[in-house]
C-alpha cells in the first residue's frame, strides 16, 4: 500500500510540476496548439513514468507485484497513445488554422522545416505499432518472443520523442529549471531501466553461475527442472515469486519463460515446475544436465511478505499450484490448501502435497470435476473453510478461476488486504 501511494504521489506531483512549466511558457494565441502542448507534455511525462512501471525494480516490485505493475504498464501505455495522437491531431491542425494549408500539407511542412518533428512522427508511428499488437486480439495470434521483440520498438519511440522534446518542446527552449527537470526526470526514468533490466540481471547471473541439476518428469505433460549455482544463499528469492528463465542451448538460448518456484529457497538449489504447453516448453524434458541457465527474478509480491493473519488459505488451479505449494512449505500457522483440477491426473505434485501437509498439519482438498458447477462458489469455500474471512487467502491459476474466486471472496467479506493473488500467465 505504502509502494502504490508512492508511486501516485510522485505521479501527481510531477504532473503539477509539468503544469507550471506550461503556464511559464506561456499561452499560444491557438487554442488547438495550446491543447497540442500540454497533451504533448504529459504524453512525455507518462513516457518517463512507463519506464519505471517496466524497469523491474527489486523494491517495487516485491511491493507491488508483476501483475500489477504489468496492468499499470498496459493502461499507462494506451493512455500514452491516445495522448501522443492528441498532441499530434492537435499541434497539426491548429498550426493549419493559422496558415493556408491542409493538415496533411501542414504536417509535412512542419517535419520539413523545424526541427525534431519528423522524429516525433516515427515515434508516434511506432507507438501506433506497438499498441496495436498489444492489443488482446492481436496479442492471442502472436507469438510471445515475435510480441516482446516488437514491444522493443518502444525504446527507440522514446529516444526519438526525447530528442523531439529537447528540440521543440517550449519548456525546453524557454526555461533552463524546466530544461533541467526533464534531464532528470528521463535521466533517471532511463537509469531505472538499464540498472533493472540489465545491469542487476548480469550481475546476479554472474555471481550464481545457474546450471540445470535434474530434470524430473511430473507427468505426461509436466517437467521439473532443478537448478544449482553458487551463494544461491544470498540470492534474495522467496516462495510464491518467479523468474524469466532462460535456458542457454542453441535452439532456446533467446526465449524467456515465467514460471514459478515450485518449491520454498533454500539456499542451495532452486526448482521450477513448467506444463509443457508448446513447442518452446516441451522442449524442457529434453535439457541437459549441466545447461547454463540465465535467469531474470526473482520477481513477484505473491509472498508471505504481505501476510496480515497467522492462518492462510491457498486455493490452487492446475500448474498454479507452483507458487502455493512453495507458499505452503514456507508459511508459519495453520493453512488450509484447496486445490481444484478437472481430473485427478492434473493434479500435479500432489504426492509431495499431502506429504508436505501432513508434516505441517495443513488441510488439503483436491476438488476434481468440470468447470461447471462452481465448485469453489461461496457454499462450498465456507462449508470447507468457516473461518476463512480471518485468514490471509493466497490465489492462484488460470484466469477465469483467479477472477471467479476474487469475485467469491469479495462477495463473502474476506478483506482486501488479506486476498491476495497471482495470475496464471506469470505463475505458470
Amino acid at each position: 500500500m505504502v509502494a502504490r501511494t508512492g508511486l501516485y504521489a510522485v505521479l501527481a506531483v510531477n504532473a503539477a510540476v509539468v503544469s507550471a512549466f506550461f503556464v511559464q511558457a506561456g499561452f499560444a494565441s491557438n487554442a488547438l496548439i495550446v491543447l497540442g502542448r500540454l497533451t504533448g507534455l504529459y504524453a512525455a511525462l507518462l513516457m518517463a513514468f512507463q519506464l519505471l512501471l517496466v524497469a523491474r525494480l527489486p523494491w517495487f516490485d516485491r511491493r507491488i507485484g508483476m501483475d500489477r505493475l504489468t496492468s499499470w504498464h498496459r493502461w499507462v501505455g494506451f493512455s500514452v497513445l491516445w495522448l501522443l495522437v492528441a498532441h499530434a491531431v492537435f499541434i497539426t491542425f491548429g498550426y493549419a488554422e493559422s496558415s493556408s494549408l491542409d493538415p496533411v500539407s501542414q504536417l509535412v511542412d512542419l517535419a520539413e522545416t523545424v526541427e525534431g518533428v519528423l522524429r516525433a512522427v516515427v515515434a508516434l508511428a511506432l507507438i501506433i505499432v506497438v499498441g496495436v499488437v498489444s492489443a488482446r486480439s492481436a496479442r492471442r495470434r502472436l507469438a510471445y518472443e515475435t510480441w516482446h521483440f516488437i514491444h522493443l520498438y518502444t525504446y527507440v519511440a522514446v529516444v526519438l520523442a526525447f530528442t523531439h522534446q529537447v528540440a521543440a518542446g517550449t519548456t525546453f527552449t524557454t526555461s533552463s529549471v524546466a530544461k533541467t527537470y526533464w534531464y532528470l526526470l528521463w535521466g533517471a526514468a532511463l537509469t531505472a531501466v538499464f540498472t533493472g533490466r540489465l545491469v542487476l540481471p548480469l550481475w546476479r547471473n554472474l555471481r550464481h553461475q545457474l546450471r540445470v541439476s535434474a530434470v524430473v518428469p511430473e507427468s505426461d505433460n509436466v517437467v521439473s527442472i532443478h537448478i544449482t549455482g553458487r551463494d544461491l544463499h544470498r540470492l534474495p528469492a522467496r516462495a510464491g515469486q518467479f523468474f524469466l528463465w532462460r535456458f542457454l542451448t542453441r535452439d532456446r538460448w533467446w526465449q524467456a519463460n515465467p514460471f514459478s518456484l515450485s518449491t520454498a529457497p533454500d539456499g542451495t538449489h532452486l526448482r521450477l515446475t513448467a506444463k509443457t504447453a508448446g513447442d518452446g516448453t516441451a522442449a524442457l524434458r529434453h535439457l541437459k544436465v549441466g545447461t547454463r541457465v540465465f535467469a531474470e527474478g526473482p520477481y513477484g509480491a505473491f509472498t508471505a511478505m504481505h501476510r496480515t493473519r497467522p492462518d492462510a488459505l491457498l486455493i490452487a488451479g492446475g500448474v498454479g499450484i507452483t507458487p502455493i505449494r512453495a507458499l505452503l512449505e514456507e508459511l508459519h500457522g495453520h493453512a488450509v490448501l484447496i486445490y481444484r483440477v478437472a481430473a485427478d491426473r492434473d493434479a500435479v505434485l500432489y504426492d509431495e502435497l499431502r506429504e508436505l501437509a501432513h508434516a505441517k498439519g495443513a488441510q488439503l482438498h483436491l476438488i476434481t470435476g468440470p468447470a461447471t458447477p462452481d465448485r469453489l462458489a461461496a457454499g462450498e469455500l465456507t462449508s470447507l473453510v468457516p473461518d476463512l474471512t480471518d485468514r490471509d487467502v493466497y490465489v492462484c491459476g488460470p484466469p477465469g478461476m483467479t477472477t471467479a474466486v476474487l469475485r467469491t471472496l469479495r462477495g463473502l467479506g474476506v478483506p482486501k488486504q488479506q486476498i491476495h493473488f497471482e495470475r496464471f500467465s506469470l505463475a505458470g
